[in-house]
């Protein structure tokens, strides 16, 4: 018995299953992920509990000791699962799995501790841990798993390329654990997953953006893009992003690798915001870079109107990817569109005008806005960024006082349509959308106030101009 284990199973969880099953006489263990942060030192809420016999049996019999009155069956799988306090707890009898080369999706028979362990996708995930009275505690780790994680190394149980080839996702999730735990893949599980990297057919759209995400929010992602474009699983289901890779030198003049800039950009960002759809908008902010990427003698290498193409690109990607097609990925297609605004503000002069414009666009994601721009600082030149950034906190100062000042962020324009209508007794016509245009234009401009009696005097000159006849010309507010 290792007592150092047995002294971290004091849950009533554990106490409870160690009972039942030290008098039914069963082979109960602690296994996954829940034994490797315990080793870790990192806290867990999520305990698989294997059992050589019925796991749903087990879970229904622990469920009913611990009073708790929900227990869901899944019968396909052989498994149960019920919620317990703070835990999130999941029972699985010991199984053998094989596969079909067309299909992830084992089939299975019951089996020995051994099998179920040989079944598990890395060492430092096949450690169990004994809850029965007579070895409680004693960990059980046939694949050291144990000094892998001491190592911080990433290894399959069995041969690596049985492994991903039968379940192609655990490629994903190797890079996932990696990218976590700062861990790296050994160089076989690296050369096996170069070579099944065509096997990610199989799997659905929808497994692969699930892993991809929870790769996105680590604390630093590029670890996890890098190693997905080095074994060629990028490639396969974003070939947009590994597009931006490499550098073109012509007459003397280069531009930066794009792909790498990109990974540096989500970096900075990730330091700052765990905000997925953030992270996302680093990911796709110069996406059409690639083709918009021009050659000009004169300049060197542009990448004019990238910024559009990358709004009009970022609805297809997320179909494609089976992300979200509701307000987060127009919230995406936004800030990407408008990730050039405030950098060119930084460059350049910072006019009252510019300020309205770039508030009223950016409405209530101004703030993100402005931590994307930030991340998006890159150079090697330390002073450039230095003076950049010094700007960027004038052009976020002056963001803060125009807004107190003219409140436009996500303002109408103080004058409706309907008033223009009686106004000036006419019907619903194109004059309508040209006026409340260029009041609009002329608040940001500066032109006029942003409020009512300012934008009524506006209207009314306005429209005589176009050659409209004021029937009311006291302004009156609705």
């Amino acid at each position: 018995m290792d007592a150092s284990y047995a002294s971290h199973l004091k849950h009533p969880v554990f106490k409870v299953l160690s009972q039942y099953a030290t008098a039914q006489q069963l082979d109960v263990y602690v296994i996954g992920g829940w034994v490797r942060d315990l080793i870790m030192d990192r806290p867990s809420k999520d305990i698989d509990i294997l059992v050589l016999g019925d796991g749903p049996a087990l879970a229904r019999a622990t469920a009913e000791i611990l009073r708790v009155k929900k227990v869901s069956i899944f019968k396909n799988f052989g498994t149960a699962h019920f919620k317990y306090k703070d835990l999130d707890i999941e029972f699985v009898g010991a199984r053998k799995e094989s596969y079909s080369p067309t299909s992830r999706k084992p089939s299975t028979e019951a089996g020995t501790l051994q099998d179920d362990q040989n079944r598990r996708d890395f060492t430092i995930n096949s450690m169990a841990i004994s809850l029965r009275a007579e070895t409680f505690g004693q960990l059980i780790d046939p694949f050291n798993g144990q000094a892998d994680i001491e190592a911080g190394i990433i290894r399959t149980p069995l041969d690596p390329h049985i492994t991903f080839s039968d379940d192609p996702l655990r490629m994903l999730r190797a890079i996932r654990f990696a990218t976590r735990f700062h861990f790296q893949i050994t160089t076989p599980s690296l050369e096996a997953m170069k070579a099944n990297a065509n096997r990610l057919q199989i799997l659905s759209q929808e497994r692969i953006t699930d892993e991809l995400n929870k790769i996105i929010l680590t604390a630093q992602p590029s670890r996890g893009f890098k190693l997905m474009q080095a074994t060629g699983l990028l490639d396969h289901f974003f070939p947009e992003l590994t597009a931006l890779q490499g550098i073109e030198t012509r007459d003397g003049k280069a531009h930066k690798d794009n792909f790498l800039h990109t990974l540096e950009v989500l970096d900075n960002l990730s330091l700052h915001t765990d905000n997925l759809w953030l992270r996302w908008a680093a990911i796709l902010h110069d996406i059409a870079k690639a083709p918009t990427k021009r050659f000009d003698p004169q300049v060197g290498w542009t990448f004019h109107g990238h910024e559009e193409l990358g709004a009009k690109m970022v609805p297809r990607l997320f179909k494609r990817l089976r992300l979200p097609l509701d307000h987060q990925m127009k919230y995406v297609q936004k800030l990407v569109r408008l990730h050039l605004r405030p950098i060119a503000l930084v460059k350049g002069s910072v006019t009252d005008a510019a300020i309205r414009r770039l508030l009223h666009e950016a409405g209530d994601d101004i703030d993100d806005l402005m931590l994307l721009c930030n991340a998006d600082i890159t150079s090697k030149n330390e002073f450039k960024v230095k003076r950049y950034k010094q700007n960027f906190e004038l052009v976020a100062e002056k963001l803060k006082l125009v807004e107190e000042k003219d409140r436009v962020r996500n303002f109408q324009p103080p004058v409706s349509g309907q008033l223009i209508m009686d106004t000036f007794q006419i019907g619903p016509c194109a004059a309508i959308g040209t006026i409340k245009t260029h009041i609009k234009d002329a608040i940001l401009e500066g032109h006029i106030a942003n409020e009512y009696q300012e934008a009524f005097a506006e209207m009314l000159r306005f429209g005589t101009e176009l050659g409209l006849i004021a029937a009311v010309i006291a302004p009156q507010p609705e």
